[in-house]
């Protein structure tokens, strides 16, 4: 067992040990990469204010997400392909975030399906959807999720149409995987995934391969994910997703004020601040910087939590100083998962809350929940230079 202080200790492994095409799809943003960049090295820009002589026993990083307690205000986000990460990849991820007492979410593109996930948890998990014009399917989706016992609704608003990821063009990563002699060949070098995937049933997108119409081997999946987002989505069409369900709903992809407004408006329970980890809309702004401004346009009238750029317990912090209420990490998890499995999700969880939990005392704060904007040293032209 290596010694893990850091996620990057686990992203380091996990470059050794997952498939080239597949840590590429992790590790990579849209076009130039400079809002994935950014996600991350905007954290760096924010200071902390240290505080000395202040009783540190008897610390609790435990909060609630949406009306849910949990151990530390993190959740695993919704990521595609993870099963392929490592072999039943949703199940192992799932079962370390109920031991360790954080939400899982489900991506819809998941290789282990809502029922696989469900029957090897003894907890409720959230389940995420994205807008798709098969409207028969999403209503079976939901009902699937629902049966599952899930119990939140995540609706990612932010993928309409997919931005051009490079790497994943240049891998001939889609849905299915287009394999490649350089991807198999590469494929082959790594003995232990390899193991692991001969050793599974669950390849392929367990959600989607024979439920949606027309979609009964991957063979026929290309042409279904090429068709199935919503072009035409608008506020209406959000209204009536979240009308198919009738539990927590969180909104996913918020990155401006009006749009946050408007989420509030249709009735989400939370929204995430997100730029869909930089793999969208290039050169737009990190998350980070945009959150005090979606935070001081819908002040208490939605939970508003924070994704995208997260490596580390003191990023957790900053989010949560700065006002968000929850936080979601989704490369840094799937970086323990490449590199061990259910125990690198459990040492990514362990890194995060370790990190928070010093960092949170340093700062002199024993509660979480107590953490505000005052422990934060922000540059005056944080939120930018730019003008409207």
């Amino acid at each position: 067992m290596p010694v893990i202080t850091t996620i990057d200790d686990l992203k380091k492994l996990y470059a050794r040990r997952a498939p080239r095409m597949f840590y590429d799809y992790a590790e990579s943003g849209s076009w130039t990469e400079q809002t994935f960049r950014e996600n991350s090295s905007d954290f760096d820009q924010l200071r902390l204010r240290q505080r000395i002589a202040v009783d540190m026993t008897g610390r609790t990083t435990a909060s609630q997400m949406i009306g849910q307690d949990v151990a530390m205000p993190v959740a695993l986000a919704p990521v595609g392909l993870t099963g392929m990460q490592s072999a039943d990849g949703e199940i192992k991820a799932a079962r370390a975030a109920e031991e360790f007492g954080v939400p899982f979410t489900l991506s819809t593109m998941s290789i282990c399906s809502i029922e696989d996930v469900a029957e090897n948890t003894t907890k409720p998990f959230w389940f995420q959807v994205y807008t798709l014009k098969d409207d028969d399917f999403m209503r079976r989706l939901i009902a699937r999720a629902k049966d599952a016992g899930c119990s939140a609704l995540v609706i990612t608003v932010d993928l309409q149409i997919m931005g051009q990821r490079h790497k994943d063009l240049k891998n001939g990563l889609s849905a299915p995987p287009k394999l490649t002699v350089k991807s198999i060949a590469n494929m082959m070098t790594k003995v232990r995934w390899g193991l692991g995937m001969l050793g599974t049933k669950r390849r392929f997108f367990g959600n989607i391969v024979g439920h949606a119409a027309g979609v009964t081997d991957p063979g026929s999946l290309s042409s279904w994910t090429a068709e199935a987002f919503d072009h035409s989505l608008d506020w209406k069409r959000i209204e009536e997703l979240i009308s198919m369900w009738d539990g927590k709903v969180i909104l996913k992809g918020i990155l401006d004020a009006e749009d946050a407004k408007m989420a509030a408006k249709v009735g989400a329970d939370a929204i995430i601040v997100s730029n869909h980890g930089g793999r969208q809309l290039d050169g737009a702004l990190s998350s980070i910087r945009m959150l005090p401004a979606i935070l001081d346009a819908v002040g208490d009238s939605v939970e508003v939590h924070l994704d995208s750029g997260i490596r580390s317990g003191q990023d957790v912090l900053k989010a949560l100083a700065m006002g968000a209420k929850g936080t979601y990490i989704g490369r840094a998890f799937v970086y323990g998962l490449g590199a061990m499995g259910q125990e690198g999700v459990t040492a990514a969880l362990n890194v995060i809350h370790r990190e928070l939990d010093l960092t949170m005392a340093l700062v002199g704060h024993r509660d979480v929940k107590n953490l505000s904007r005052k422990d934060l040293l922000i540059p005056r032209d944080f939120e930018g230079r730019w003008q409207d």
